[in-house]
């Protein structure tokens, strides 16, 4: 079965590599994915289309219009067209192989997040693509036609926090961007200090320059997120994915983030949701209350960290971690690559 891909992020391949691992090699891939993912050669890895400043966003606009029309092309010589999250990439690459192959089959995987904003590309997407595969049990109240198969994280994480069990370590996790990690790690550094615990600073697996974080010399390295969240009594966590992943895991978290003024006022107005991690947002959906604490903006203080940290009910969250793997369910994997096979 020859499948066209699309998975320009890196956790996007993350959840591809779970997916290869039940093909029984029963797909070969074409188009957009990691070069070391695959024995297949792709036509674009996706470091290609990373952009390291203001100045390559125009470079990196430029290939992607190149890259939507070679890849719609190409879908003219395969049996199935795989999307995988990337929205502003991958609505307008389904548009495209439509118009020039209308018959070809597309799954779109990792749906947009319209419950969060721009609630437009639903019909877009609806129109585009053949097979919605949402990654969220609640997305089926947006999408008309979505599928929820499991989430893709409950393939990846296989160990489960049941009980407390004090290691000494505390896990930080600055962001995987630029302007994140500027932010948080002079605090991070503060909390260290105040805290005076082993400390391990979680950096991203593609990094290369770690100049940016400044003085690490008080922390322990590592590139695994879940190996680091499982071996922490607790974490400090930018928003993001792994936010998700320590609350499925159980590690106790506080959400930290902080947008500049003029960003975070464009947010407010147009994403209404009462909670940013993810964990929180699940909860909301289904009633459950608040999962964990989030800082954000003005209440991101050393303050009001270490008084959270220091009165969180760990025995709680781990209840919460339980009841959030009972919503979620399963993982999406398994049966994502039988649907990709047929």
């Amino acid at each position: 079965m020859k499948i066209l891909v699309s998975a320009l992020e890196f956790s996007a391949n993350l959840h591809l590599k779970e997916i290869l691992k039940y093909q029984n090699n029963k797909l070969e891939l074409f188009g957009i994915f990691d070069k070391f993912l695959s024995d297949d050669k792709p036509l674009y890895d996706l470091r290609e289309f990373s952009i390291m400043g203001f100045v390559d966003v125009l470079s990196k606009i430029l290939k992607s219009y190149k890259a939507i029309k070679e890849l719609a092309l190409l879908s003219k010589d395969v049996d199935k067209v795989l999307l995988i999250d990337s929205p502003a990439f991958n609505i307008p690459l389904a548009k495209k192989i439509k118009k020039i192959n209308p018959d070809i089959e597309i799954i779109y995987y990792i749906l947009p997040k319209v419950w969060a904003w721009r609630k437009n590309r639903i019909k877009k997407i609806e129109k585009y693509c053949d097979k919605l595969i949402s990654i969220f049990p609640f997305e089926d109240k947006f999408y008309s036609n979505s599928v929820y198969l499991g989430n893709p994280l409950l393939d990846e994480i296989q160990e489960y926090k049941q009980d407390i069990k004090e290691t000494g370590y505390i896990a930080f996790l600055a962001g995987s961007r630029k302007s994140e990690i500027k932010c948080l790690m002079p605090l991070f550094r503060e909390l260290n200090k105040e805290i005076n615990t082993k400390a391990i600073l979680v950096i991203p697996k593609e990094f290369e320059d770690l100049s940016i974080y400044g003085d690490i010399a008080e922390f322990e390295i590592s590139y695994d997120t879940k190996e680091a969240l499982l071996r922490s009594d607790f974490a400090f966590i930018c928003s993001g994915t792994a936010t998700l992943e320590a609350a499925i895991i159980g590690t106790p978290f506080i959400l930290t983030y902080k947008a500049n003024n003029l960003d975070y006022f464009i947010a407010k107005r147009f994403v209404h949701l009462k909670h940013i991690g993810l964990a929180n947002i699940i909860f909301d959906f289904y009633n459950r209350g608040e999962f964990h604490p989030e800082f954000i903006q003005r209440g991101l203080t050393k303050e009001n960290l270490l008084h959270n940290y220091q009165n969180t009910d760990r025995n709680k969250f781990i209840n919460n971690s339980l009841k959030l793997r009972e919503i979620l369910k399963k993982g999406s994997s398994r049966e994502l690559a039988e649907l990709l096979s047929h």
